[in-house]
């Protein structure tokens, strides 16, 4: 089947800086914050090589997106490769996929970030969710003025949340000691699968920015450029502080949800809820602002190709601000937080309901990248390599594929009711 390279989208206006900071905003999250800790809890300081292993596996997985992304820039994003290679009803349940797996994530990390603002501040409940509406509030203006400030936000966002980073490591590391590391492996090395798994979070995001594409000035050049250094960033972050969090707290990590915070009162000593409750809010907001600004254009992509109600078609040209996009989504991501603080169910079924409708995303993107792109390219390699991995990340979600599967079961309704998807 000969396939045919995507025509160049002029409008953009996204630069390979902004959507590097948009790539690490999207895929370093929240995770950064308690992952690492929960890691060492599960595997010890064999957590390491689990960090490692998924460092190593975003690498291709990342490259993928990014190929597709040069040659086929559009606001459908996944959804528009899965059109390309397998028709409208894939599309549709890829579309429907990742636009509906946001409300929930968003609302996930919203209160996660204000967990942590609580803890600094106190207020119990009210604290958490006055500090959740603000951060979802925030997300949904900065977008609402455009993506361009989206990704002026993002790149100055970024470079703070580095820096932080960096600081909190640099501080600390004088203070490891290398009897923190024995024993490597307490709970054998078998539980470095486990400690994967629970990492998985951590490094979901690398399709997000697919759906924007055509906003960049020159997709071809910027978004491979955008990719790998957003690869060695995140990469070289996440390792770096599970490691400072084994090497300096030693077996206290195991207990601390809030690792960061440790690590500088190790360095600087006294109480560091503050700083601790800074970085959650960067960290929230960033993954919000990035994840807000890929849904809602592709909603509008979505609306545009008949997968979704015509009327939020409005803003996918590249340039445009998918506004009514975005007020969907902003709208079910309050009716979800709302739900979990009217039933105190907490975050834990919001994040794996995300998860799996991603990891879903993942499998059929990937797929699609085997048919779209070049036979015996380095980019078919890489999804060649990664498609094995994917599927294994899919089998866990376990009992929560069962969402995706809902949502796969809407979107085919909806085309059934409404009629074929226009091409």
């Amino acid at each position: 089947m000969t396939q045919t390279r995507a025509k160049p989208v002029t409008g953009g206006r996204l630069t390979a800086a902004q959507g590097t900071a948009l790539y690490v905003g999207a895929v370093l999250g929240t995770g950064v914050i308690a992952l690492p800790a929960l890691a060492a809890e599960t595997a010890g300081p064999a957590s390491l090589l689990a960090w490692l292993l998924l460092v190593i596996v975003s690498a291709p997985l990342a490259a993928t997106f990014a190929a597709l992304g040069a040659r086929h820039p559009d606001a459908g994003g996944v959804s528009t490769y899965a059109r390309m290679a397998f028709g409208p009803r894939a599309a549709a349940v890829v579309g429907w996929c990742f636009f509906f797996a946001i409300p929930p994530g968003a609302s996930a990390a919203a209160l996660f970030g204000a967990a942590y603002v609580e803890a600094a501040v106190g207020g119990g409940t009210l604290t958490v969710a006055v500090t959740a509406v603000l951060l979802m509030v925030a997300v949904t203006v900065t977008n609402h003025s455009g993506v361009q400030l989206a990704g002026r936000v993002q790149l100055a966002l970024a470079g703070v949340l580095v820096a932080f980073l960096l600081l909190a490591v640099l501080l600390s590391l004088p203070h490891a000691d290398a009897a923190n590391f024995a024993p490597f492996a307490p709970h054998g090395l078998t539980a470095v699968g486990p400690a994967a798994a629970l990492l998985m979070w951590s490094f979901v995001g690398w399709e997000a920015i697919t759906h924007l594409t055509g906003e960049f000035r020159r997709p071809e050049r910027d978004i491979p450029r955008a990719t790998a250094a957003a690869v060695v960033v995140v990469g070289a972050l996440y390792l770096a502080v599970a490691f400072a969090t084994v090497a300096v707290l030693g077996s206290a990590a195991a207990g601390s949800s809030a690792p960061l915070g440790e690590l500088f009162a190790v360095a600087l000593g006294g109480d560091a809820r503050w700083l601790v409750a800074g970085a959650a809010l960067l960290l929230t907001f960033g993954a919000m602002n990035a994840y807000y600004a890929g849904a809602a254009k592709l909603g509008a992509a979505l609306g545009r190709d008949g997968a979704l109600p015509g009327w939020l078609a409005r803003g996918s040209v590249a340039g445009e601000v998918p506004r009514r996009s975005l007020v969907v989504i902003a709208t079910l991501a309050f009716l979800a937080l709302g739900a979990v603080l009217v039933t105190g169910l907490g975050t834990r079924p919001l994040v794996l309901l995300a998860t799996g409708s991603f990891i879903t995303v993942y499998v059929i993107g990937v797929a699609a990248a085997l048919r779209l792109l070049p036979r015996r390219s380095a980019a078919w390699y890489a999804a060649a390599a990664t498609i094995g991995v994917v599927l294994v990340l899919l089998a866990m979600t376990g009992v929560y594929l069962l969402w995706p599967v809902a949502v796969t079961g809407a979107a085919l309704l909806y085309l059934r009711v409404r009629g074929p998807s226009r091409a």
